[in-house]
């Protein structure tokens, strides 16, 4: 097939300069692909009847009237897979499902994979006129100009039952999120029950027909056609409908006559509506008039043809409409890629025809076995007669002796330990090769095993991974990676890119100090998730590592998260994650976040006073800009807004002929600080856009100017590296630039390689995608220039000008008096592996002399790379020095000198004794629940060195993810998510000895995957709010209260604290911590279960069909008492040596199990 690339009809330059990325505004969408779709194998061309973005890879699915299917592979239209359907009926419908596509014509069904191959078909007497389908659970509905609507089972592809529905059928069906929606061709919309197909409700919305329908939550939209004079006029406005209370509401009015209808995915309540002209506009159904409402689009189809089919791709990047002429139009609202789905599948492409190579007739070396036989109907030479030939099978090789030594016989299978010189599933045979092949093969296995990386980037930028052991990550060695003071951040769960930015946010003193004096009554307060995760690393020893697990909690319950795109799957890979996006866009959240939070408490503390407080976020990062527009008819209007985050615009590095132009890092900030540009906008007074100048001034400077650098697009990447390169070799200014030389941008030249990025053929001629990768070309620029300077300088000194202007220069030596100078004291960024699975995100930090003070005793600086759990010194001329070709800034952030000296850094603990008193049940049930504890009262207050025995229980929220080995030995591949649900803590002196004064269960938002009943006492409805009769509260609220009792010094005592403590996310001192696991443990030997530890020492029966955590912690604190009266208050170690002996004697002849108990230790 021929493409035919049609230009886009010219758009409003209104559309220009818009936000880039795809999240970007839906107003602006802009043409960007028209091609010629496939008709078939000698057929005429005819109109697009069906289109649809496939939901799992990135495709784009189009049917036409002739019956004939085509896919095409992103946004470039590169055709996929094409096929014919039926030899006559066009295609009605487009369906996307896990398995393929199904495709519905007038009277056939019929499912085909991706690739091109048919699964299934189905057809009956029953198919007469259909017109849609829709999923109903795994189930398939079709219907049609019949009374009949046909579920069919898409797992057998058989016909489950037929449903009657009356005379007029069903022409389009749509979910909501209760009801299913079916609309007639008499204009008619029935909603029914998914289940049943029972009529719920009867909307009358059109006199005529219907046109389209479309439904988002409980929101129904409709157009179509009424009677008037006679015939069928289309109605220009939008019927709107809520399905919550099965009324209408007012309707919405157009300029344009709609004939289809699709809400865009991320905006509910955005609108698109396509007319047959193929104009189309972007509207609000609840009427409100808004920029988007006010333009049109025009599609560019031929004269005299119309739009037949729409479809809009779920990430709303896209639109696809397809026109009777037979061309399909995408569009989209990204200058970037764009993506059809947020996370598409890998498309497999066919493998490329292999060409044999040129053989010489002279050549006397080759071997004729490397000449492909032809086809040949006649006996060949080689065929020797059956009577001449004999079966000889190679005999298998004898079993290795220390294999026979060590195996282990059950009936007649032998089973023994690979010795670790055989392959698993191979047995090799003793073939004759030379020393070098067997190195290579050795070589190619240890390069399958080992991960790849980019050898630029430095070991400690790496990512590093963590390995579990049969004791899980209690064996893990994190000294190896940190022998700095200061404390990592673990990776095992999702969303731990953000581990890097919390340590640059812990190192910003005045905002470390503010954060951990924080507390509120909300439950998920960042802010305080994020108070006590400063908290544990402030108080970390060396070596220890923190869990920001409580935090990313909290992270992943906040609506603005999602929406901007800041959670991650957990099953995603590394290489597809959008670092720079993703930390410039949690920079701007994560300020706004902390800056409402801790302003909305400190306002209600202050409900007396009539001034805002304002927080430390704006203290520190704030800046007030005015935004001016101002009209050529000289109306003016500003804007007061404030700032926390400035973003990086860069110039256009240079044009065809002109010379590479020098600029400095202070030039391009102080252009991104005060922007000015013109652009087309709405007057209020010319009644029409007009072209507007739009600038901006700044009221004060921020004491930390925090930079996004906004390196998302190739161009932005040369120029930094451009910068760099002239800042080595100065003479490079004088070098003219063309387009066509090294360091441009690759033109796309001559047809579209049908393989895409997949092709491995060295010397294809073709235009292939990856060719627009500038890295190679600019790796090409920087041979011989030397090694790049650092562009970002250490000191940048800032001047705000009477007039609202800012003058930055990089020299501190030019400074005055009004002059502020500013350091850089951290920078964020993105470990760019182009060849291996190396992407990941680090940071370099300046720590000061307070942090040193506190952690090594001494006062000095330095900087530091900080990768999860792997921190490392570097030398200051590395801090600055961003070789983007692996290592991309994403946040920098520039410190005005002396700020500490301007702020109060004492710390104020704001948990105190209250958090006992003020505790309530969330539960309804509560009133009358079993009361399992008494609270400490005011006269009860812990005293440093008491004596608390503490127990929790788990439940699971996602399973262990294991391999086998060959050896039958298994490898955690994920460690299972365990979440808190019980909370036990008993007094351990006084005269309520042994009495419980917590005893919570705790309330998860999350899906619980296993209760662990057996092991935790946790049950079904124990952790739900409106059945538990449990004493049910917040995991803060508990929280706080173990948080209170390690700032008063007690000792706890539990059996396997460790793990207990971990999954709580709580760092207590290792002198606060008596753990029963390893008091009764000889050196090197087993752990011994509680539950023997009881019988043993006690003489008691605990655990019995499961477990109770008030028991288990008065079990432990009367262990703990045995210990002391054994070895005399600690003094006497040798007879406890003695004792542990003959426990350990006693358990070994036991097999540690309990006698009269069934279940082990």
């Amino acid at each position: 097939m021929e493409y035919h690339p049609r230009p886009g009809m010219e758009y409003n330059p209104m559309m220009q300069g818009a936000a880039q990325g795809p999240m970007g505004p839906v107003e602006e969408y802009h043409d960007v692909q028209t091609i010629l779709t496939d008709a078939g194998s000698g057929r005429d061309q005819t109109g697009v009847s069906a289109v649809v973005f496939d939901h799992q890879q990135e495709l784009l699915w189009s049917g036409n009237q002739g019956g004939h299917v085509t896919s095409y592979f992103g946004p470039s239209l590169q055709k996929y897979t094409s096929f014919q359907v039926h030899t006559s009926n066009d295609i009605r419908q487009l369906l996307s499902i896990d398995a393929g596509m199904l495709i519905l014509t007038k009277d056939y069904l019929r499912c085909q994979a991706r690739k091109g191959l048919r699964m299934f078909s189905y057809s009956s007497e029953a198919m007469v006129d259909m017109q849609c389908m829709i999923l109903n659970g795994s189930d398939l509905l079709v219907g049609g100009h019949q009374s009949k609507v046909i579920e069919i089972d898409l797992v057998t592809g058989a016909e489950k039952r037929q449903v009657d529905i009356g005379d007029n059928g069903v022409a389009i069906m749509r979910h909501s999120n209760h009801f299913l929606c079916c609309g007639d061709t008499s204009g008619r919309i029935t909603i029914r029950d998914p289940m049943t197909l029972n009529s719920q409700h009867v909307f009358e919305a059109h006199s005529g027909t219907l046109s389209d329908i479309d439904v988002n939550g409980n929101m129904m939209v409709t157009c179509g056609f009424s009677k008037r004079m006679g015939s069928m006029l289309c109605d220009r406005f939008v019927m709107v409908y809520d399905l919550r209370t099965m009324r209408s509401m007012a309707p919405y009015q157009l300029p344009l006559e709609p004939m289809f209808l699709r809400f865009i995915p991320t905006y509910t309540q955005k609108l698109l509506v396509l007319s047959q002209m193929g104009q189309f506009q972007l509207c609000d159904p609840r009427g409100l008039v808004t920029q988007s409402s006010l333009t049109i689009n025009q599609v560019n189809m031929l004269a005299g043809h119309c739009s037949l089919s729409m479809d809009v791709s779920s990430t709303h990047q896209g639109i696809a409409i397809g026109d009777t002429a037979g061309y399909l139009h995408l569009w989209t609202n990204t200058m970037d890629e764009m993506m059809f789905n947020a996370y598409s599948r890998a498309t497999e492409f066919a493998d490329p025809i292999e060409h044999q190579p040129y053989i010489s007739v002279n050549d006397p070396l080759t071997p004729y076995s490397s000449i492909p036989m032809p086809y040949c109907d006649q006996p060949l030479l080689s065929d020797w007669p059956q009577e001449l030939m004999k079966v000889v099978y190679r005999k298998s090789p004898p079993i290795d002796q220390n294999v026979r030594s060590t195996m282990k016989r059950l009936h007649f299978i032998g089973t023994a330990p690979n010795p670790g010189n055989k392959h698993r599933n191979q047995v090799p045979y003793n073939l004759k090769k030379n020393d070098g092949d067997k190195q290579q093969a050795a070589g190619e296995s240890v390069a399958e095993k080992a991960p790849v990386y980019n050898p630029l980037i430095k070991k400690y930028n790496r990512p590093v991974e963590l390995t579990y052991s049969k004791w899980g990550l209690e064996d893990f060695d994190f000294r190896y990676y940190n022998k700095t003071n200061f404390a990592g951040l673990e990776n095992e769960l999702a969303n731990t890119y953000c581990n890097v930015m919390i340590q640059m946010l812990y190192f910003i003193e005045p905002l470390q100090a503010s954060v951990r004096s924080h507390l509120c009554r909300k439950e998920f307060c960042l802010t305080c998730e994020l108070s006590s995760l400063f908290h544990m690393l402030h108080e970390a020893k060396r070596g220890d590592t923190c869990q920001a697990n409580n935090f990313l909690r909290s992270f992943r319950t906040i609506q603005e998260v999602s929406a901007l795109g800041l959670l991650l799957p957990d099953d995603i890979a590394r290489v597809r994650i959008n670092y720079q996006r993703l930390l410039q866009s949690f920079n701007r959240f994560i300020l706004q976040q902390v800056d409402q939070e801790i302003s909305k408490d400190q306002n209600k503390q202050n409900t007396g006073s009539e001034a805002t407080v304002e927080s430390i976020v704006s203290r520190l990062f704030g800046c007030t800009v005015d935004s001016f527009s101002q009209c050529k008819c000289s109306k003016q209007v500003k804007r007061t807004t404030t700032n926390f985050v400035f973003s990086m615009s860069y110039p256009e590095l240079y044009g065809e002929g002109k010379l590479a132009k020098q600029y400095t890092f202070s030039e391009v900030l102080q252009r991104s600080m005060c922007s000015e540009q013109t652009t087309q906008a709405w007057c209020d007074e010319c009644g029409k856009y007009q072209p507007t100048k739009q600038w901006k001034t700044l009221q004060n400077l921020p004491d930390i100017i925090s930079v996004n650098c906004q390196l998302e697009n190739e161009n932005d990447l040369v120029f930094w590296r451009m910068q760099q390169r002239i800042g080595a070799d100065p003479s490079i200014k004088s070098t003219p630039y063309s387009t066509t030389g090294g360091g441009s941008m690759p033109q796309r030249e001559g047809k579209v390689c049908r393989y895409g990025n997949q092709c491995n053929r060295p010397s294809c001629k073709f235009w292939h995608e990856r060719d627009e990768n500038i890295l190679p070309k600019l790796g090409e620029l920087i041979d011989g220039a030397g090694t790049a300077e650092a562009w970002a300088p250490l000191s940048v000194c800032v001047k705000l000008e009477p007039d609202g202007t800012v003058t930055a220069t990089d020299s501190a030596a030019a400074a005055d008096r009004s002059t502020t100078i500013y350091d850089l004291t951290s920078a964020v960024c993105h470990v760019r592996d182009m060849v291996g699975n190396g992407n990941n995100s680090v940071g370099h930090i300046f720590i000061g002399p307070s942090y040193h003070k506190k952690k090594e005793g001494v006062s000095c600086t330095g900087w530091y790379s900080f990768n999860d759990f792997c921190i490392t010194p570097i030398e200051t001329d590395e801090a600055n020095k961003f070789d983007v070709e692996w290592l991309v800034p994403c946040v920098l952030c520039y410190t005005k000198r002396g700020i500490s000296d301007q702020y109060d850094t004492a710390v104020y603990n704001p948990i105190d004794m209250a958090v006992f008193l003020s505790d309530t049940s969330l539960t309804m049930k509560s009133s009358q629940s079993e009361i399992t504890f008494k609270p400490l009262d005011e006269g009860e207050i812990p005293q440093p060195k008491d004596l608390v025995g503490l127990d929790a229980e788990f439940v699971t929220l996602n399973q262990q993810e294991t391999e086998i080995r060959s050896d039958g030995s298994h490898l955690t591949v994920k460690p299972s998510q365990l979440s808190v649900a019980r909370i036990t803590c008993v007094r351990g002196q006084g005269e309520l000895e042994m009495v419980p004064f917590i005893d919570d269960y705790i309330s998860t938002p999350e899906q619980v995957v296993d209760y662990l009943t057996k092991f935790s006492g946790i049950k079904p409805g124990d952790l739900d709010l409106n059945i538990s009769s449990k004493h049910l509260t917040t995991l803060k609220s508990t929280y706080l209260k173990l948080r209170y009792l390690i700032d008063q010094g007690v000792i706890f005592v539990g059996h396997g604290l460790k793990k207990d403590f971990r999954v709580i996310n709580l760092l207590v001192p290792k002198d606060q911590v008596i753990d029963t696991v390893f008091l009764f443990r000889l050196p090197k030997q087993r752990m011994i279960s509680l539950k023997f530890l009881a019988w043993y020492f006690l003489s008691i029966s605990i655990q019995g069909d499961t477990h109770d955590s008030i028991e288990d912690a008065r079990t432990a604190l009367r262990l703990y008492r045995k210990y002391l009266d054994i070895t005399h208050n600690g003094f006497d170690q040798e007879k406890w040596k003695a004792t542990l002996k003959e426990l350990y004697e006693e358990g070994r002849k036991l097999n540690w199990k309990v006698p009269g108990s069934e279940d082990g230790p």
